[in-house]
């Protein structure tokens, strides 16, 4: 099996994928500061409005998860949300007039995931189509705020705060990919045990169900689900990720105990690619997903 790893191999011109595990984040890119400081105008203003984070959110098209994280100047602040908040939040003009900084601000920023793990972000950002299997754990693009902190928090060995906060942040940033436009295509199939396994307590576990079910409601999002009773299963291995680049063929990503592997050989792709379709057409269909999620949710 070919497959993409160590230093010196490249997709597309993206960066290079080694198998070195760093213990912190890339550097981070000189902009959180801003946002932090734009996170706590637009809590102030909205506090003074009287709206909760969910009836805010409800205005600009965001959930309160969303909101949370960019009130904490974890999730950049997009400059139509800014011009929404000023007119919602009677703001006199105050939030519209930072535009040019937040517009400078984003056009620098570059990838802040740890270096092992920045050719397949630069992949996933501008990937047209992306596809996930997950069998132990919700995939991070689907995490709520508060699942991610859990789960970083609570990793071995530990991470310090501000460690922790960083990878927050650099999960949460590559969530914008729902809000990119072309919308690129996006599904998963997910094990019926990554909906019960209760991370955070009943309260963040119900968030997290309700932010699946928020995001399978947008056209371009299916998400299906694998019951634990089938009796057969094409893919008994580890997770995996398929995504196509833009103006690229298919590639395959898997990771082991932090350890990425991005597969391009396209005749192993295939195989991934063709177990995956197994799997969807054996899985739950999505609006019989919606229900089962739905009816979890109710039992919490």
């Amino acid at each position: 099996m070919r497959s993409v790893r160590c230093t010196g191999c490249r997709v597309g011109g993206v960066g290079r994928v080694g198998e070195r595990r760093p213990e912190t984040p890339a550097e981070a890119d000189g902009t959180a500061g801003l946002f932090v400081a734009l996170g706590k105008m637009v809590k102030f203003l909205r506090e003074r409005k009287g709206l909760t984070q969910k009836e805010f959110g409800e205005l600009v098209g965001y959930g309160p998860d969303a909101v949370s994280s960019m009130e904490r100047g974890v999730r950049t602040l997009r400059p139509e949300v800014l011009i929404k908040a000023d007119e919602l939040l009677d703001a006199g003009g105050l939030l519209k007039e930072v535009l040019p900084e937040v517009e400078e601000a984003m056009a620098k920023t570059r990838t802040r995931h740890p270096e092992w793990y920045r050719s397949y972000a630069g992949l996933e950002a501008e990937a047209v189509e992306l596809h996930f299997y997950a069998n132990h754990g919700v995939p991070g693009l689907l995490q709520s705020d508060d699942h991610a902190r859990i789960v970083f928090s609570k990793r071995r060995p530990f991470l310090d705060e501000e460690t922790i906060e960083r990878r927050v942040a650099d999960r949460l940033s590559r969530q914008q990919i729902f809000e990119r436009w072309p919308a690129p295509i996006v599904s998963y199939v997910l094990e019926e045990v990554v909906l019960n396994r209760p991370i955070g307590g009943p309260r963040v576990h119900a968030d997290q169900l309700r932010r699946m079910l928020r995001l399978g409601q947008m056209q371009n999002v299916e998400i299906q689900v694998m019951p634990t009773a089938v009796e057969e299963h094409p893919n008994l291995d580890s997770a995996f990720n398929l995504l196509v680049p833009k103006g690229h063929g298919q590639v395959a990503y898997t990771e082991a105990h932090g350890f990425p592997r991005l597969i391009t050989d396209q005749e192993e792709v295939r195989k991934i690619a063709d177990r995956y379709g197994i799997m969807r057409a054996m899985a739950l269909s999505p609006s019989e997903s919606r229900k089962l999620i739905e009816n979890k949710l109710e039992e919490l």
